[in-house]
């Protein structure tokens, strides 16, 4: 069963067949994360990917590992604290914040860090309920 304070911690990285596949998927073609002519004249430098993409990290890992299948999202919230790139390695650190065992429901931090520079890209809190897990 989870309890407060408990961890997960998962790599990950995107590539740019990753953007354009979710673009397409998305309808999301904002130049921003497809052009690079077009992201070096913003403060970024080079094309970002959608903060999206980079939230999807959340549902792959609480839905199929921490606490994993059968799962069940209820509400999730996310800050974009800074831009995210491809080919670059990033690790999620999930803690769970609460639980209410009596309605199997919990609520997890996550916590995006790029590897090279711990700074943190983005958070967010997931409530989620697990009939077995929590």
């Amino acid at each position: 069963m989870l309890q407060p304070n408990d961890t997960y911690q998962y790599d990950f990285r995107f590539s740019q067949a990753d953007v354009e596949a979710f673009a397409q998927v998305t309808g999301d073609n904002n130049p921003l994360h497809l052009d690079a002519d077009f992201a070096a004249a913003t403060p970024f430098k080079r094309p970002i990917i959608h903060g999206m993409l980079g939230g999807s990290v959340f549902t792959k890992v609480l839905g199929t590992e921490f606490p994993g299948h059968g799962s069940v999202y209820m509400g999730q919230t996310f800050e974009f604290l800074r831009p995210m790139f491809v080919d670059t390695d990033y690790q999620v650190t999930f803690t769970v914040q609460s639980t209410d065992p009596l309605k199997h429901v919990a609520q997890i931090l996550g916590e995006v860090r790029d590897v090279q520079t711990s700074k943190i890209t983005m958070r967010g809190v997931a409530t989620l309920m697990h009939r077995e897990k929590i």
